[in-house]
């Protein structure tokens, strides 16, 4: 029964992270960088805990593939549970209980939500799970050395100052680990190897910063190998299941050696395991972060690094939820990128939901260097690939976007640097090599189906200032004052003054895509300002543009409901007017106000 328990909460485990967290667990290998180099190991091994950031951020880059990087985990959560079977010798009846570090590992990686964009950890989805599997491989190897009490205190040692490089934190649970068992002994040896536990526990990490590493905030000595759950302050509350871990690791060394009485009687011993497994699978589904919005971010994302950026609509089709300023504007630039956006993109919801998380989310995080990129801003693309490398360390993402710099500079030995490190890389390899031809043959990328939009909106000034994370508003600001003959570049700049509100920016933009498309259909919602704005100030003779019929239609009958609506607060207006005029630049110009850019 506890086995049969046991395989449906790892297949239940492995069934949630494939259907509801696959896009984030591939976000998570493109926020990570594994290099098989040596100095790629040294690097990670300058901090206690270094060897598991190093093992950690291996097996991430399988997430490259979601099924293979959980399939990785669901063999570490095997050999975890096993691990606890043999640390504290427990009767197969109580099976269940050495199931609690996995759920807890996994909690951790359910829970994560926007820390995805801000853990300094790397390799943190696997971490957790390797650290605890050594942490008990430890105390297992404790536990079979004979009962001589010279011998153990040894083995406490050794534990604190190999366990202690290796596995940070987790080295000194399994030292606590260590401690706790020896009062099992029943004698003052045991209290005496409890109270070399605990000065190691206090000491090695100390003699560690001392001697060997520098660069490790004395703070954050004793937490090596944890993630660092602060932005604007410490939340605690995510270090419940680091909580519960210490807390269940306690017990069960307090518990080694003693065994429940049997019982004859077998639907207790039958609910007892369900109500166990019950626990379990609650308390991970309380953890599991399942904001719509998140994942409907991840996949807009996923889809614009894959060029399908009808892919990007289809999420942006699904939303019934107001959407935060990220998913607004990824559909804008696949609009844009599609060339639909001056027809389409009134059609989605509107909206300025903040993220749900417990700090500020910046929209540079979540896709600032995509959008930087798409419109020509290649080099605050550079800039923030660079910084962020510098904060959180450096991730195959990064060196993507840099690759891609480079080569749409012109500066090709960069680019090159770039290419050979991913090159090294075991799923990033081919990203590289497909890029590697542009090097050789430089006028390829104004006909490429990707970077050929990218070299015309290059043609404005990309100068290096101040952008205040705030993306969205930086590049509409931008945009909408720059003068092109370029027909792509001009249409993403009367797209800015649209979205900006500004009467004095559209006109010159709207003449000037009028002179460039002359002959040729002006998209709706083009028109739709045009009609607006020369009816509202009458400086312009609108009299004599050729407009669709629909448009002044829409326009009577808008501000007929207006009149109607008189005395009506605008949230009570969304209602009334969303169902006949949600798709039109009126609607949005007098009911869609003071949304923010994160």
């Amino acid at each position: 029964m506890p086995a049969v328990l046991a395989a449906l909460l790892l297949l239940a485990a492995v069934v949630g992270l494939l259907t509801c967290e696959s896009r984030m667990l591939w976000r998570a290998n493109e926020l990570n960088l594994f290099l098989p180099t040596p100095l790629f190991f040294q690097q990670q091994m300058v901090v206690a805990g270094g060897f598991l950031t190093w093992l950690g951020t291996y097996f991430t880059q399988y997430f490259f593939h979601p099924w293979m990087g959980v399939a990785w985990l669901a063999a570490w959560w095997v050999l975890l549970i096993f691990l606890a079977m043999k640390a504290f010798r427990l009767p197969q009846r109580m099976l269940l209980l050495a199931v609690v570090p996995a759920a807890l590992m996994l909690a951790t990686i359910v829970d994560t939500g926007y820390w995805l964009f801000y853990l300094k950890l790397r390799g943190h989805f696997f971490v957790g799970t390797l650290g605890t599997a050594g942490a008990l491989a430890l105390v297992w190897a404790f536990r079979v050395l004979p009962r001589k009490w010279w011998l153990r205190a040894l083995a406490i040692v050794v534990a604190a100052f190999v366990g202690y490089p290796l596995l940070g934190f987790y080295g000194l649970l399994a030292v606590l680990a260590m401690g706790i068992m020896s009062l099992r002994e029943k004698s003052t040896r045991g209290g005496v190897q409890l109270a070399l536990a605990l000065l190691c526990i206090v000491g090695v990490p100390l003699i560690c910063y001392r001697t060997i590493y520098h660069e490790t905030n004395i703070v954050n000595i004793y937490w090596a190998a944890l993630p660092l759950y602060k932005v604007s302050e410490q939340q605690y509350i995510y270090y419940t299941p680091y909580y519960l871990l210490v807390a269940w690791m306690v017990v069960m060394a307090a518990a080694y050696g003693w065994q429940p009485k049997p019982t004859e009687k077998r639907w207790k011993l039958v609910l007892c395991q369900v109500c166990q497994a019950a626990v379990i699978a609650v308390g991970v589904g309380l953890a599991w972060f399942t904001d719509d919005n998140f994942h409907k971010e991840l996949a807009m994302y996923e889809y614009s690094e894959k060029g399908n950026w009808e892919g990007v609509l289809e999420v942006a089709r699904d939303e019934t939820d107001e959407p935060t300023r990220s998913m607004v504007v990824m559909k804008n630039l696949a609009l844009f990128r599609l060339g639909r956006q001056g027809d389409e993109m009134y059609r989605y919801i509107n909206g300025a939901k903040a993220p749900e998380a417990p700090f500020m989310v910046r929209m540079t995080q979540v896709c600032g260097r995509l959008l930087y990129l798409n419109y020509g801003k290649v080099n605050f693309c550079y800039r923030w690939c660079l910084e962020d490398g510098v904060e959180f360390g450096w991730r195959a993402e990064y060196l993507k976007y840099m690759t891609q710099c480079a080569l749409l500079n012109g500066e090709y030995k960069v680019a090159r640097k770039y290419i050979d490190l991913l090159k090294r890389t075991k799923f990033h390899s081919e990203w590289a090599e497909m890029h590697e031809p542009l090097l050789a043959h430089p006028s390829q990328l104004q006909s490429h189906s990707y970077y050929g939009m990218i070299t015309h909106m290059m043609k404005y000034k990309d100068m290096l200032d101040s952008d205040n994370t705030l993306v969205e508003m930086y590049l509409l600001n931008q945009l909408a004052r720059t003068a092109s003959d370029d027909p792509v570049l001009q249409e993403a700049a009367l797209l800015a003054a649209i979205q900006m509100k500004d009467i004095g920016m559209f006109w010159p933009q709207f003449n000037q895509y009028a002179l460039l498309h002359r002959g040729q259909r002006m998209p709706i919602h083009y028109q739709e300002a045009a009609y607006l704005y020369g009816h509202l100030e009458n400086k312009i003779d609108i009299s004599k543009m050729p407009f669709d019929k629909s448009i002044a239609e829409n326009y009577a009958a808008f501000m007929q409901l207006a009149q109607q609506c008189q005395g009506m607060t605008e949230e009570q207006m969304k209602p009334v007017f969303y169902p006949r005029f949600g798709n039109t630049f009126f609607y949005d110009y007098f009911l869609i106000r003071g949304q923010k850019s994160y």
